[in-house]
């Protein structure tokens, strides 16, 4: 009886304790359900995570943080700096020890529209930190100054979204945080709805990507609607309907829209469409040169009789490579939300369609087709197909048409300019852009009704292609934007100037005066530049450059030009730690049509030379034997300018100038004779082994060898002349002796 009593006591415990797991197992999944489904949490506080963070700060996630935040420095100096600064070089990144405080007032998570977001505040108050500038004053203050960095306050609320399934979070601030620097920089990249990623790849195949090549496509616009448009001029709605419907729809239909497509200095603009949804089907080959970038739609209207194009909204879309070579694009969505794409590989094309900002109706359809990204070892990620379309990152053999006209734009005047600093002050100026052309007015002191009356000249180009203007204020430390605008030239009659105001646009105030003309290239003008060019030459000055990027680390560049005239190379001499060189070497190659390009190098004794621009010099239309001056934008890069003098030199039965009096045959023998004074030189450099001297001497070795070159190329120019010059006299003497003429017909 015992026994039994026992054995039933311990079959009871036992279903109990059954029990009891299948209920724990059961609150355990129930649990995962809620958490899983659930679209809040209650606010928790995160003192484990602020002690944890604590522990492995200083050792770990500050070095680590500092190392990337000092090449993001060090990379923004080499293209950012202070007017007055000639070189700006960072000389020590530290966050310190004390590291920020998350969710100090606890943390949550809540969903908006199948969108998890995380709600982190963000608290760093720190007197710990170290970073330290060194700067290099220029001309005409000079000396040094250092820059000592050692506060961060930092105070705001984070929002964190995953997306793509977990793939990547994007992270913004709710509203504008409290912090004493770049508060305008955070406003615009970083403060909702505007997002940052971070992505979580798994695989990190640890290439770091340094540019890339995107086919963009703006398929179509939806859902336009002038009254909604921002920025579009106010329009008296009729009350009247027609067959149910507002005036305004007849209005609508009206419209006149194209889109302009931005990325980084690079713009390109649709065909013209109508009514409230245009289609452009019109495809671009843009180019980024960094790792991210952001694509920015402008959404322009013409209308009937105006010069100006009314600029009315915009969308952007970012872009981002992921370290398992895929590519991250993402944008704001309706009602602020996320609209995020991954594509696995190059050459994989997506769809988005992007609402336009600020309005309450209208989207834009495009799609998008990475072809490439350029990686720092040189090689590429790329696509099987279309090789043969691929083109380079750092520039385009793309030229627009020209007419055959020039424009002349005269700058006159500005009135009732914005003014953004703080002591009432401002130098305007203005920037044109026309093409892949950029010229720009002088500045003019204390005032915001400036007068320039200054004059510019362009080839006048096919396609619709417009003006793009920007106004700036110049500043001591960064130029502020105080209005930009478009201008329509096309339909400019001959002989007809344009008197106009145009309104600056994304300010309060503003407007800009231009006169604007076309003359058509004379018929005598362009024969001359077609004159048969089989006994002329081009003579090219390479004079200087001007405001090139820094190559080195060091905030400087080595610059040398390698100049190519169909399949002749030439060099010039290498210039040491200057972003300004002056050069002033002449070229001279045989006027037979031939491309001519500059490609702008920086010199490196050891590594690879590396591209810092390039440019086509055009001299096929320019009249004979007058010098044309002109400073060149070179392209491919964020900035640099080449100043060069070119004249088509057409042979003549005169002696040539004075200047040249010395014969070439002379002047090659006295550069043989300095080689052979440079080699003896060179044998004692290598004896001491000095490298630097050895490099220096290498190079000018290099410069003296393509100057004797040169010369050669010269005399086999005046031997060719001579014997064309004997040939055609021969000739004139033949036909102007009537009896050595029957001779001859006899022989």
């Amino acid at each position: 009886m015992v026994n039994g009593s026992l054995t039933f006591s311990s079959a009871l415990q036992y279903g109990s304790y059954q029990r009891q797991i299948l209920v724990d197992d059961l609150d355990s999944k129930w649990r995962q359900v809620i958490l899983r489904t659930s679209p809040i949490t209650p606010l928790e506080h995160c003192e484990w995570l602020n002690k944890l963070l604590m522990e492995i700060w200083p050792n770990y996630i500050s070095p680590k943080l500092s190392m990337r935040f000092a090449s993001i420095v060090e990379k923004r100096l080499k293209y950012r700096k202070p007017r007055l600064v000639e070189t700006m070089e960072l000389q020590g990144f530290s966050l310190g020890s004390c590291p920020p405080t998350l969710g100090l007032h606890g943390t949550r998570w809540s969903t908006e529209v199948d969108q998890r977001i995380m709600h982190l505040g963000l608290d760093w108050d720190s007197t710990d930190i170290n970073i330290m500038l060194l700067a290099k004053l220029a001309k005409p203050l000079m000396g040094t100054a250092r820059i000592v960095i050692n506060s961060i306050h930092i105070k705001g609320e984070l929002l964190l979204m995953p997306v793509l399934e977990g793939k990547a979070i994007l992270y913004s601030f709710l509203s504008t945080p409290e912090v004493k620097l770049f508060t305008d920089t955070l406003d615009k990249t970083m403060v909702e709805p505007r997002r940052q990623c971070h992505p979580l790849p798994f695989i990190e195949l640890r290439k770091k990507a340094v540019a890339g090549i995107i086919y963009v496509t703006v398929i179509s616009a939806n859902k336009l609607s002038r009254s909604n448009l921002k920025g579009s001029p106010s329009r008296r709605q009729e009350s009247s309907l027609i067959d149910g419907r507002l005036e305004e729809c007849r209005d609508n239909n009206n419209l006149q829209t194209f889109v302009e497509v931005e990325l980084e200095e690079l713009t390109r603009r649709t065909s013209v469409g109508h009514g409230s949804s245009p289609k452009w089907n019109s495809t671009f080959n843009m180019s980024l040169h960094d790792d991210k970038g952001i694509l920015k739609f402008n959404l322009y209207e013409r209308n009937q009789g105006s010069v100006k194009y009314d600029y009315l909204t915009s969308c952007e879309i970012k872009i981002r490579y992921v370290a398992d070579d895929s590519t991250v694009f993402w944008a704001i969505g309706p009602e602020s939300r996320v609209i995020a794409k991954h594509v696995e590989f190059c050459g994989k094309e997506v769809e988005m369609v992007i609402p336009f900002e600020g309005i309450n109706s209208g989207e834009l359809t495009v799609k998008l087709l990475l072809k490439e990204w350029q990686f720092s070892d040189g090689s590429h990620s790329l696509t099987g197909d279309r090789l043969s379309s691929r083109q380079s990152i750092y520039g385009s053999a793309n030229f627009l048409p020209r007419t055959g006209r020039k424009i002349f734009i005269t700058v006159v005047e500005g009135k009732d300019l914005m003014v953004k600093d703080k002591f009432g002050k401002s130098e305007p100026y203005v920037k044109l852009q026309y093409g892949k052309v950029i010229q720009r007015t002088r500045s003019v002191p204390n005032t915001t009704n400036p007068l320039w009356n200054q004059k510019f000249e362009f080839h006048e180009i096919g396609g619709g292609e417009y003006l793009k203007i920007k106004c700036h204020s110049e500043e001591t430390f960064k130029d502020d934007d105080i209005g930009s605008a478009r201008v329509n030239l096309e339909g400019l009659i001959e002989g007809s100037m344009r008197d106009v105001w145009v309104p600056l646009e994304k300010v309060n105030s503003g407007k800009l005066r231009f006169q604007i003309e076309a003359v058509r290239i004379h018929d005598n003008e362009g024969s001359r530049g077609s004159i048969s060019s089989s006994n002329g030459w081009i003579e090219l000055t390479l004079i200087e450059a001007r405001d090139l990027v820094a190559a080195d680390i060091r905030g400087t560049s080595d610059p040398y030009v390698k100049l190519q005239h169909g399949n002749t190379k030439r060099r010039t001499k290498v210039m040491y730690k200057t972003l300004n060189p002056r050069w002033d070497q002449t070229f001279e190659f045989p006027d037979d049509g031939s491309l001519l390009e500059l490609h702008v190098k920086d010199h490196n004794a050891v590594l690879p030379t590396s591209s810092i621009g390039d440019c086509v010099v055009e001299y096929q239309r320019l009249p004979p034997n007058q010098p044309s001056d002109k400073w060149i934008p070179l392209q491919g890069v964020k900035k640099g300018e080449i100043h060069v003098q070119i004249t088509r030199k057409v042979p003549q039965l005169e002696k040539r100038q004075s200047s040249e009096s010395e014969s070439p045959a002379t002047k090659a023998h006295e550069i043989s004779v300095q080689m052979k004074q440079m080699m003896i030189e060179f044998r004692s450099l290598v004896e001491d082994m000095n490298v630097d001297g050895l490099s220096a001497s290498l190079s000018e070795l290099q410069s003296l060898h393509d100057m004797q070159e040169e010369y050669l190329v010269q005399l086999e120019t005046e031997k060719t002349l001579l014997l064309n010059n004997i040939a055609e006299l021969g000739k004139e003497i033949l036909n102007s002796s009537p009896a050595l003429s029957r001779k001859s017909s006899t022989d």
